[in-house]
């Protein structure tokens, strides 16, 4: 007996699974509708607060860096840190025999400015004493040569020698003078030396806390263009401010005396209030980002907040109670749309574009246009998405003030349109979840 071939019979069973399958499949589809499924969400009534976030650094309120005004080697270290001190403690000692040596110097010297003084005095009495006896040598030659008893040239020679006592005692006064000024410099040198030499006692210029030490004892610190930091003090770690950038899109919302709160991660869960005292003007540029400095102040009565720690920002731009809030991805959300309902936005895009407060079209200059106004969808009765149009406020970043329907009627209760559960092929509709 002949057998009959097989393939055939499994190739007509395929065709007629995926027939019945297709079919299957069209009829659930038309059952469940061709309108595609969306997620929705209901316009709340409540507070709303609008703010901006950062991080910044805490510093405290004034902080000094005590430098070296001298070069030399430290001796001795008196303070560590986190040492309370006082203005005028000393808290390091530089080697002073540098500094002795040059007083005793600088005393030396003015002894012998001194003393160069005195015999500049001496000089000057003499060159007085020799001028008045020139003046009487002139004198009694000037007389016999008016009796002709001497010639005329012996009161010429007189003369000269009178005129030379004269010139004699005004070098003999200018270099008096010159003596005097030594002593004056000598004396601002001397005075210079002894200030160097107390300079080797550093003191804290304010009353604080050592919070950093840069030196050990032993070292050796190098004044040239610019002084070495060795200690720096915080005056009071009772009051701190957080340090922090904040990028040009969001410095014009910010102003002094605004709320602010903050985290840092030493204290997980623990939130920490402060003002904003402080937006700075000058710019900050990083990486072509720009960025302006606030400074916020917070009181720290349990010292718990050490400088140096990052600080979570977040700072209260405005604050409103019982306004109506739509979710931020209502006003995000843009549907698929058929062929009427595209012309039917383009038409509605153009005139909103030409009227006086429009927002869809790109000229429109009205009070409705700009920042402040949106759109969201809602259901309409055939199941398709219908175009609101609102104004908008302030924003927390997950939900916005409607402050009021532009085009179209929405109220408090109303479902909006947030997104839906899984993206449809162009054509295909997703059937109801519901």
């Amino acid at each position: 007996m002949k057998r009959l071939p097989l393939r055939p019979f499994i190739l007509a069973a395929l065709a007629a699974a995926l027939l019945g399958g297709g079919y299957f499949g069209f009829r659930q589809l038309a059952g469940n509708g061709a309108t595609p499924d969306y997620k929705f969400a209901r316009i709340e009534r409540g507070g709303l607060t609008a703010s901006v976030s950062a991080t910044g650094t805490l510093n405290p309120v004034v902080s000094v860096q005590v430098s070296s005004q001298i070069s030399g080697q430290i001796r001795q270290i008196h303070v560590d840190f986190n040492s309370q001190v006082k203005a005028g403690q000393l808290v390091a000692q530089i080697a002073p025999e540098t500094y002795e040596h040059r007083v005793h110097q600088a005393e030396a010297d003015l002894e012998a400015a001194r003393a160069n003084v005195a015999v500049q005095q001496a000089e000057i009495y003499r060159a007085r004493v020799n001028l008045a006896d020139a003046e009487r040598d002139h004198d009694r030659k000037k007389m016999l040569v008016d009796k002709n008893f001497i010639s005329p040239a012996e009161r010429e020679k007189a003369y000269t020698v009178l005129e030379a006592a004269r010139a004699q005692l005004q070098v003999v006064e200018a270099q008096a003078k010159n003596s005097a000024a030594l002593v004056k410099q000598r004396e601002a040198q001397l005075g210079q030396a002894q200030v160097d030499l107390g300079r080797t006692r550093i003191v804290a210029p304010v009353d604080g806390i050592v919070i950093k030490r840069s030196v050990e004892p032993g070292q050796t610190v190098a004044v040239s263009l610019q002084a070495p930091e060795l200690f720096v003090i915080a005056r009071n770690l009772t009051d701190m401010q957080v340090e922090t950038a904040i990028d040009e899109a969001d410095v014009g919302r910010l102003k002094a005396g605004q709320q602010a709160s903050f985290t840092v991660d030493a204290f997980p869960g623990r939130s920490f209030s402060g003002s904003v005292q402080q937006v700075r003007k000058s710019a900050q540029v990083v990486s072509n980002v720009v960025s302006y400095t606030v400074v916020i102040s917070a009181a720290n009565p349990d010292l718990m907040l050490l400088p140096g720690m990052t600080a979570n920002v977040r700072i209260v731009t405005a604050q409103k109670d019982d306004v109506l809030k739509l979710p931020n991805a209502a006003l995000r959300f843009r549907p698929q749309l058929d062929a009427d309902q595209k012309d039917k936005e383009r038409e509605s895009g153009a005139a909103a574009g030409k009227g006086p407060g429009g927002s869809g079209g790109k000229s429109g200059k009205g009070e409705k246009a700009g920042k402040s106004s949106g759109r969201v969808w809602v259901a309409g009765q055939d199941g398709k998405p219908v175009e609101i149009r609102v104004k908008t406020g302030i924003s927390d970043g997950s939900m916005t003030e409607m402050v009021e329907v532009i085009e179209g009627s929405l109220a408090e209760g109303a479902e909006v349109i947030v997104g839906q559960p899984g993206a449809a092929k162009a054509g295909v509709p997703m059937p109801r979840m519901f």
